[in-house]
């Protein structure tokens, strides 16, 4: 399977068998992107805190402080 990478568009080539979760870096660039979907096959951007568009902890309402 063939990917191309989001932040320089350089193709990858990923292993058949690879699977949800698994790392994999970009030879071009060196952007280490995460499987998140196989069928059909999609890769995330992953930085040192995770996704930029995921939130860990409870977000908290405006008005308490």
């Amino acid at each position: 399977m063939a990917v191309v990478c989001p932040e320089c568009d350089n193709p990858i080539t990923v292993d058949d068998e690879v699977e949800e979760g698994e790392t994999i870096q970009c030879g071009e660039c060196g952007l280490d992107l995460e499987v998140v979907s196989v069928d059909p096959l999609e890769l995330a951007p992953v930085d040192v805190a995770g996704y930029d568009d995921e939130e860990d902890g409870p977000v908290a309402d405006e008005d308490e402080e």
